[in-house]
């Protein structure tokens, strides 16, 4: 995507392995003047900045951390898509910066060497050349620009060493791309010569069937030799029309059939050339220390990765993040909500009553504030996990949980994401991106809403306090209340765990990867790396999911606001509301009698708010629901309640007030109003009749459903934003809900059962 401002910018790919610092140099180069998307169709992050030096300006484009180019995982797919020029609203990249980790310069090289193939102006830019040091590895920077056909800058990302005359010499590559492109072409990996027979061989047939496509144009000599090595077929569907791609099929399966008789089997041939190549490079280059030098990091590591030591140390650090997440964002949460109710209560004031007056202050104001109230714990969340990443230590903890999470079907990896998810499932849900494999991110996505997150504590706080006697065993130890509350954060992990086994062997099925990770050295963060991130991924979830929740918000404002007939609900108590009022202005201000006229006030106006709840729209709804809740033991305003609650979980409790008449703005937390609240729904009856709504099994029930249902805007946008469908999102809410709805049916039926 070009900027067509002064003059085009150029497009630059920066591109390296995993833990070689490539995210730090990208935010060296370009600083606060990035942003962060997703690839057309793809969920794979695009990162994009601008820089400019010198004469020129250059759009960079940080692509996945990768080992190779063969496209196979969805990361390395969108990097062959990208150098191939196939993004219509992309610029063909122009240049690339290739950067390695000095440490391990074989293993980098082999991916250098496939990016040389395709012909670009090219700068090889080697990291971390202290921490080679350390290891007792010298580099010489010199020699090595000697025997690569392109420049090398050596560069500390971190510490913005060599940022300059890195600059510098992409400058150069590019001035003098023919020049560059004509060398490197010249220098490649070296394959076998029955491998390069069937390169030539199969050259104008494949150039034939690219020139048929629409968009086809000659083959490079690389690209024939990526289509022989490519077994998956992915570049035949995207450089070959869908008829022309079938008959190459049938081509490249029977060359690689001659080269496996001839001793040159796919894809091993590519592994031996690369890495041929890759030695011959570095001879005289790299001196390794004749023993292995203990470093800092192996010490760290002989507690950190201890099977014992290293799993404590490791649920204190998630405790401390968890607590950090859960509590320290709470005074930054009050603060959000007293200003959102501060600006609803002033635009209140301005505006006569009606029906914008309540879609600004109900819909859109209270919306709002219910986004941004999720902003601290997400910005805490990632703070704590771009720490973690960048000192090096989440790869330890993920080795740790490892061995746990492979019995369900996921790796390492899978655990922190669930982990944050009890704070909130949205931090949660981002916090996946960590994870390579398609199909562990997806399966921790679909199952991350499960772990019980603050949201469903005020209900659970309601509905325990109200109706589970508060019985104490063993001396006081353990309370029945207590013993309630930790059953259904057990529910949600059980149910978690089993959903992720069930989604593992069926629509997700696959075997679970071999968890291979690099352990990479310890460092000091780079604090403008982190506050990056952390700022990025703020600015990500106000924009695409903020603006999901607040339409929501506002749908479901509507929803409960009209018909709003006035005569017919507040005309019956109009001249009572109108006799009090009279009588309290001629009462003193501290009157006892002006307290009690203010009381009848407040249940009037709780009444009046409860007949518009019930006349509304939702509140029809759930008249016509009450034949599906009924078997969970619910009347038609638990149902509305729970309609109600689909923005938020603890939208439930607020709405719950306003039904039975205990007024909108009701404070769980208040004894007095908490009191008023459960002996209003104790006292409520099923309509027409004096039997009571609820009981012990009503109250488990709706724990229950709200311990397993979806009953979240935020979290289905975010899972939109993440998988960039409306499937999985649509998925989620159905798989949820339906298990919701069994759970709380199951509870209640058993609960009758027992009590008769």
């Amino acid at each position: 995507m070009s900027i067509p401002t002064e003059q085009t910018a150029l497009t630059v790919a920066l591109i390296g392995n995993p833990n070689t610092g490539k995210s730090t140099l990208f935010g060296a180069l370009v600083g606060v003047h990035q942003h962060v998307g997703n690839y057309p169709g793809v969920t794979v992050e695009k990162k994009t900045g601008r820089m400019r030096h010198g004469q020129h300006r250059y759009e960079l484009v940080d692509l996945p951390g990768l080992y190779s180019l063969a496209p196979r995982s969805r990361d390395e797919v969108v990097a062959v898509d990208l150098l191939l020029g196939r993004y219509q609203d992309w610029r063909p990249v122009d240049a690339v910066v290739c950067i390695v980790d000095a440490a391990n310069l074989q293993r980098n090289l082999y991916l250098v060497s496939q990016v040389l193939e395709f012909g670009l102006p090219t700068v090889v830019a080697v990291n971390m050349l202290d921490v080679a040091e350390n290891h007792g590895i010298s580099v010489d920077v010199e020699q090595f620009a000697a025997q690569l056909p392109v420049p090398v800058v050596a560069i500390q990302a971190n510490r913005r060493v060599g940022i300059e005359r890195l600059q510098a010499a992409l400058a150069e590559a590019v001035d003098g791309r023919e020049q560059r492109a004509e060398s490197s072409s010249k220098e490649e990996a070296q394959f076998p010569e029955a491998f390069e027979d069937e390169v030539t061989r199969l050259h104008p047939l494949l150039t034939e069937a690219a020139a048929k496509n629409a968009a086809g144009k000659p083959l490079p000599r690389f690209l024939v030799r990526r289509l022989l090595l490519d077994a998956d077929g992915y570049l035949c569907e995207a450089l070959l029309s869908r008829a022309a791609a079938a008959d190459v099929r049938a081509e490249l399966r029977t060359a690689r059939t001659r080269l496996s008789e001839a001793g040159c089997a796919v894809p091993g041939v590519e592994t031996a050339a690369r890495y041929g190549w890759a030695r011959d490079v570095l001879q005289g280059v790299v001196t390794h220390p004749r023993r292995y030098v203990t470093t800092v990091s192996d010490r760290i590591d002989r507690v950190l990765t201890h099977r014992i030591w290293g799993t404590l140390i490791f649920a204190l650090l998630m405790t401390g993040v968890f607590q950090a997440v859960f509590k320290g964002a709470e005074p930054l949460m009050w603060m959000i909500e007293q200003v959102t109710e501060l600006t609803g209560g002033w635009v209140e004031a301005q505006m006569a009553e009606g029906a914008l007056q309540s879609l600004l202050v109900d819909g859109v104001i209270a919306g709002v504030g219910g986004v941004v109230a999720f902003l601290p714990q997400i910005l805490i969340l990632f703070l704590f996990i771009a720490i973690l990443e960048d000192c090096g230590y989440m790869a330890r903890a993920a080795f740790l949980m490892d061995k746990m999470m492979v019995r369900v079907g996921l790796s390492g990896k899978s655990f922190i994401p669930m982990l944050a998810s009890f704070a909130c499932a949205i931090p949660g849900i981002m916090a996946t991106r960590v994870i390579e494999n398609e199909r562990d991110r997806l399966t921790t996505i679909l199952v991350a809403p499960l772990m019980t997150c603050s949201a469903r504590l005020p209900v659970y706080a309601l509905m325990i306090a109200a109706f589970i006697p508060s019985q104490s065993y063993l001396g006081g130890l353990l309370s029945l209340q207590g013993l309630t509350l930790a059953a259904l954060y057990v529910l949600g992990i059980v149910t978690a765990v089993v959903a992720a086994l069930v989604l593992k062997r069926t629509i997700l099925r696959g075997t679970t990867p071999p968890f291979v990770m690099e352990l990479p050295s310890y460092k000091w963060p780079s604090p403008r790396t982190i506050l990056l991130r952390v700022w990025q991924r703020g600015w990500l979830f106000l924009r695409c999911a903020g603006t999901l929740i607040l339409a929501v918000s506002v749908l479901v404002w509507a929803a409960l606001y009209f018909p709003h007939n006035a005569e017919e609900v507040e005309a019956p108590l109009r001249p009572q509301q109108q006799r009090l009022q009279a009588q309290l202005a001629t009462l003193a201000p501290d009157s006892l009698q002006g307290e009690d006229i203010r009381r009848e006030l407040v249940r009037i106006d709780n009444e009046i708010a409860g007949a518009y709840q019930r006349q509304s729209l939702l509140g029809r709804l759930g008249r016509v629901i009450e034949p599906a809740v009924r078997p969970l033991g619910w009347d038609w305003r638990i149902g509305c309640s729970v309609l109600a609650s689909l923005p938020a979980r603890e939208v439930v409790v607020a709405t719950m007030a306003v039904i039975y008449n205990q007024g909108e703005d009701i404070d769980i937390e208040s004894q007095q109003a908490s009191t008023q609240l459960q002996a209003k729904l104790a006292a409520a009856t099923w309509d027409g009749t004096d039997r009571p709504v609820f009981n012990v099994p009503v109250a488990m029930s709706i724990l229950v459903f709200f311990a397993l249902c979806a009953q979240c805007a935020a979290t289905l946008a975010v899972i939109r934003r993440e998988t960039n469908s409306w499937r999985w999102p649509v998925f989620t809410f159905t798989y949820m809900t339906t298990l919701a709805y069994l759970g709380a049916l199951a509870t209640y039926q058993v609960g009758m059962w027992i009590s008769t």
